[in-house]
């Protein structure tokens, strides 16, 4: 015993713990309370995995008081507020009573839940014990509500330094810096955690400056100020300040702790500076830094915000068993910030245990990698598990799921859940909201949004004004730059181009011109968007000889707009020139190929088509296939040109027919100058007769109800024939038909289209 009790008091890392813990076992001490609760404590000092203190813990056949402490301690130091939760009650069950000394251990670690424990501090009459006290006081402070910290503080007949501290510190958290201050002006006695609460507490206020000068004027410092001060750089932002500080910290004797590291690398990572991340490593080389699982995790993530996932990889695999959640989350973020989904739901797959991040990291990968409908799907999944809540985190991502897919139905649901769950929302989700209705053709609701929001910023403006532009209301997008003007907020490049683009898709070409001409240095981007407003209303010539007058060099965008107006001018001349720059500057795209092919081809000149078609050939290019998609029953029903893989083919081939000759009585010929090939006209029409939108609107005319409106999102231009068909079926139908194209959102009722067929 007293040999094992010599081995223990020098044990330093966890290699030298599951040794003494072997000969414990050979010795059969495993299941005695007191060898349970030291290995559980030297658990604790070495950040061992928890697996390993909780197989320590089990292996006691009955617990007692110090062997629960202890494992409290344990999951207190790594943060599981839930094992604590568990623990406690399991306790309880044991008929353990948890002395003074427990309660603020329990206090401090089950957050919202511990108001409970309050009760049972009156009931055992521990309200006199000062440690337990001030953990009351502690919580309340935390989690609110301040006024009760604040109670608790006044009834005391006596205040440590410790009091009053959490009381200072309580009222940072609330925001409260007035009440703070004064505190701090009338404590007679400050130590250095005072001093250090006033510099965290401005720091997360973003006054650094404040935070500076306490710190400057701190009597005296140890590691946990200078973290606090560096940390305030690291999270606003100021990395090269942060490394400035650490080299002072250095020279003033002071040693860098692990949280020192975390700070300077979360700085490092938040900059993505490679340069920086250099130096840093160059650092740790030189001071030959031991890195810790906490340290190799934030490196995990700086290393995966560089875009470095190798060595963000072999970070993640060093560390092996001592892998946390937070580890796991960075990981997946690092694969799905370079577009590596595979990799990143392998990993997710695999994670122990899953927290909210974990699954908010998954599904922001998806949603911003373009994977809508498994985000989507992704979130069901996580609903289907009764622990695990939403945050705003997880609603932003899946509200910008679905307003790419222009899912309302999907939307609708997703704004419903966020209501069950309580979930606050800031500003940008607000904005995302407005973007998703915007989307899903419903400005109404996001005009709603809008104007319901308490606060806005200049990004409200701009979403609400992205949605006029694709819904072609110029006027409406006008008006609201006025406001946006009134309410004091300065436009922004976004701004402009919004208008700029509702004016093209209006056709308010001296509106536009205002617009264009108020900007004091106007980009590439608003000269693309003028180009666009003048050739949509023919004027070719005056768009050309603005393009010559460019003070900037003109990008795709620019020619782009050109291409497209010659082809509504049937201008072969512009367009053949706007095309030659276009397979310059961007020589894979597709679409400009098939624009200048259309004209071509709508004009007879197939031995031109031909060429075009060889060029493309050649060059490895290959035309976009077009789709479309209509939502039905929280699924999306997707079709391409001639498309019979659906299951209801048949029907929606059928109705296609009895729709035609009913359309040919209203006087409807296919317009078949959009086939790009030397063809009979009859098989010109069958080809025409099966676009993707054709089919997709047959469908949704199938399943939903008579009246209801149908919603369909088309990835290409809508062709001039759908067009018109579109339009004579809303009339047939007595439907409003919504068709969101990648250009603009056509609305069709009674025979007409929100257009105003110029688009």
């Amino acid at each position: 015993m007293s040999q094992l009790n010599t081995i223990a008091l020098k044990i330093s890392s966890f290699n030298q713990l599951t040794q003494l813990h072997a000969q414990i076992i050979q010795q059969s001490l495993h299941h005695d309370n007191y060898w349970v609760s030291l290995l559980i404590s030297h658990c604790t000092r070495l950040c061992a995995p928890t697996s390993y203190a909780r197989y320590i813990f089990n292996s006691a056949h009955q617990p007692n008081v110090y062997a629960f402490t202890n494992m409290l301690k344990f999951y207190s130091h790594i943060g599981s507020n839930q094992e604590i939760i568990t623990l406690f009650d399991h306790m309880r069950a044991s008929n353990i009573m948890p002395g003074a000394f427990v309660f603020p251990i329990l206090i401090k670690s089950m957050g919202k839940e511990a108001v409970v424990l309050h009760g049972h501090v009156l009931k055992l009459g521990h309200q006199c014990d000062r440690y337990v006290r001030n953990a009351v006081m502690y919580m309340y402070a935390k989690y609110g509500p301040v006024e009760f910290a604040r109670k608790v503080f006044d009834e005391m007949p006596e205040r440590t330094v410790a009091d009053w501290n959490s009381m200072i510190s309580g009222y940072w958290k609330w925001g409260n810096e007035v009440e703070a201050g004064n505190l701090f002006s009338l404590m007679g006695e400050r130590n250095v955690i005072t001093w250090t609460a006033m510099v965290t507490g401005y720091s997360k206020a973003r006054d650094l400056v404040n935070a500076r000068r306490y710190f400057d004027r701190m009597p005296e410092k140890n590691v946990v100020s200078w973290n606090a001060m560096l940390s305030g750089y690291s999270q606003n932002g100021f990395a090269e300040e942060a490394l400035k500080l650490l080299n002072e910290m250095v020279i003033d004797g002071v040693r860098p702790d692990d949280t020192t590291w975390v700070a300077v690398i979360s700085a490092c990572a938040d900059q993505a500076d490679g340069e920086l991340v250099s130096s840093l490593m160059n650092t740790f080389n030189e001071k030959n830094v031991k890195l810790n699982y906490f340290v190799k995790t934030a490196l995990i993530d700086m290393y995966a915000k560089c875009g470095n996932v190798a060595a963000a990889r072999k970070m993640f695999d060093e560390l092996g068993a001592f892998r946390n959640v937070v580890s796991w989350n960075a990981m997946i973020s690092a694969y799905t910030s370079v577009g590596d989904l595979i990799s990143a739901r392998e990993l997710f797959d695999q994670i122990p245990c899953k927290d909210v991040v974990s699954w908010n990291s998954m599904i922001a990968g998806y949603a911003q990698n373009g994977q809508s409908t498994m985000a989507i799907d992704l979130f069901k999944n996580m609903m289907s598990f009764k622990h695990t809540k939403p945050d705003e985190v997880t609603m932003v991502s899946v509200i910008s799921a679905c307003a790419h897919l222009g899912a309302l139905e999907l939307g609708n649901w997703a704004l419903n859940v966020v209501k069950e769950n309580d979930v606050k929302l800031s500003i940008s989700s607000y904005n995302s909201l407005i973007s998703m209705y915007s989307k899903c053709g419903s400005m109404k609701d996001a005009e709603t949004i809008f104007h319901k929001m308490e606060t806005k910023d200049v990004i409200s403006f701009n979403t609400l004004l992205t949605g006029f532009a694709a819904h072609g209301d110029g006027f409406a997008a006008i008006e609201l730059l006025h406001k946006m003007k009134e309410y004091g907020f300065k436009p922004d490049r976004i701004t402009y181009i919004s208008v700029l683009t509702a004016c093209s898709h209006a056709g308010l070409v001296e509106e536009g011109k205002k617009v264009f001409y108020s900007i004091a240095s106007p980009d590439v981007d608003h000269y693309a968007c003028m180009i666009d407003l003048l050739g949509r209303v023919g004027k070719l010539d005056e768009a050309k000889d603005l393009i010559t007058r460019m003070p900037i060099t003109p990008h795709a965008g620019v020619f782009g707009s050109l291409l497209n107006a010659s082809r509504i001018s049937k201008r072969i001349d512009i367009g053949e020139f706007a095309a030659s720059h276009l397979f310059r500057i961007e020589p894979e795209n597709s679409g400009n190929y098939v624009l200048l092919s259309n004209m071509y081809a709508s004009m007879g000149k197939w031995n031109d088509v031909e060429r075009i078609r060889r060029k493309m050939k050649l060059l490895g290019v290959k035309k976009a296939t077009g789709w479309s998609y209509v939502e039905y029953n929280g699924k999306l029903h997707k079709f391409i040109v001639g498309d019979k893989s659906h299951e209801r083919s048949n029907d929606i081939y059928k109705l296609l027919m009895e729709v035609r000759k009913k359309m040919r009585l209203f006087g409807y010929m296919a317009d078949k100058e959009i086939v790009l090939k030397d063809v009979e006209e009859e098989e010109k029409e069958e080809m025409v007769g099966a676009h993707s939108e054709k089919l997709a609107l047959c469908f949704a005319v199938l399943v939903s109800d008579s009246g209801a409106v149908i919603r369909i999102v088309k990835n290409l231009r809508v062709c001039w024939d759908c067009h018109e068909y579109m339009k004579i079926v809303s009339k047939l139908e007595g439907r409003e038909i919504i068709v969101r194209d990648n250009n603009r959102f056509h609305c069709f009722h009674d025979g007409s289209c929100s257009c105003k067929d110029y688009w």
